[in-house]
């Protein structure tokens, strides 16, 4: 047999190997599918956040057979000191754990040995462990606000647009915070998916004319050293059909109207915004 046949002979070999051998295919928070001590980087991850690992209960025998429900239960083992994981629930397909990561881990690459279990070996598997890796930095997500520059009225709410790109891979969720203006203590909890970029419509507002300028902060809720910031400046004025509406009824806002009815100012303002609507 010539050396070409003979490479492409061991060739042949090693993908019925490949395809014949027990595998464990991982579905989340990345895919791939794994032999026995394989590894696969999973992607970053902040101190203190929670993640899962989702994977198939499916995989072939050694005879290359399909086996619908080949692994039992899926854990994970030799966790870093400080780390927790909850096991999968038995026959749950997809099977799923949670791994936390300690709150104070050092930045840096981690190894987590997964293992599928055949309970019992009923199947003839056995069990199979492959290395999963993980990042633990505390940049998981970046952050864009609009506007930045703000005009309005007394009493007026004007909506920021706070958009998150969670570019890692926990979902905990996340609070929207404003810090810098007076009297203000509306916190907003949301939920940014891993690897996914969602908005949301966040709404300010002053009660005093005035310049002000303060930081909407969004961070994880379970490490606040994971955040990012963006200053806001907000300049409020009175608004004189807001103020027209308000002496019609009944409120006085300001001490230098006092020639017109009332009900004149409160007429005029309603035909105003009607027109402009």
């Amino acid at each position: 047999m010539s050396g070409y046949g003979l490479r492409a002979l061991m060739l042949a070999i090693s993908f019925i190997a490949i395809a014949n051998a027990m595998y464990l295919n991982v579905t989340g928070p990345v895919a791939g599918t794994l032999t026995n001590n394989q590894g696969l980087f999973l992607g970053n991850i902040g101190p203190g956040q929670s993640f899962y690992v989702s994977a198939s209960a499916t995989t072939t025998n050694e005879s290359g057979l399909l086996v619908n429900i080949g692994w039992d239960r899926m854990e994970a083992i030799n966790l870093p000191q400080g780390w927790s994981a909850q096991p999968s629930p038995l026959y749950e397909n997809p099977m799923k754990i949670k791994i936390t990561v300690a709150p104070h881990a050092a930045y840096g690459i981690y190894n987590i040995t997964i293992k599928a279990i055949n309970i019992q070996n009923y199947s003839k598997l056995g069990n199979i462990t492959v290395n999963a890796y993980v990042n633990v930095t505390p940049n998981v997500f970046r952050l864009s606000v609009n506007p930045t520059n703000i005009s309005s009225g007394i009493n007026e709410p004007t909506n920021l647009y706070v958009t998150i790109n969670n570019t890692g891979i926990s979902d905990d969720p996340f609070d929207i915070n404003l810090y810098g203006l007076p009297a203000w203590n509306l916190s907003d909890q949301v939920v940014a998916l891993h690897s996914t970029s969602s908005s949301y419509v966040y709404p300010v507002f002053v009660s005093t004319p005035g310049t002000y300028q303060f930081n909407l902060t969004v961070s994880s809720t379970t490490n606040p050293l994971i955040s990012r910031s963006y200053l806001i400046s907000l300049v409020a004025q009175p608004n004189l059909l807001n103020d027209y509406s308000a002496v019609g009824q009944g409120v006085v806002l300001s001490p230098i109207v006092f020639g017109p009815s009332y009900e004149f100012m409160l007429l005029l303002s309603y035909l105003y915004k009607s027109l402009i609507h």
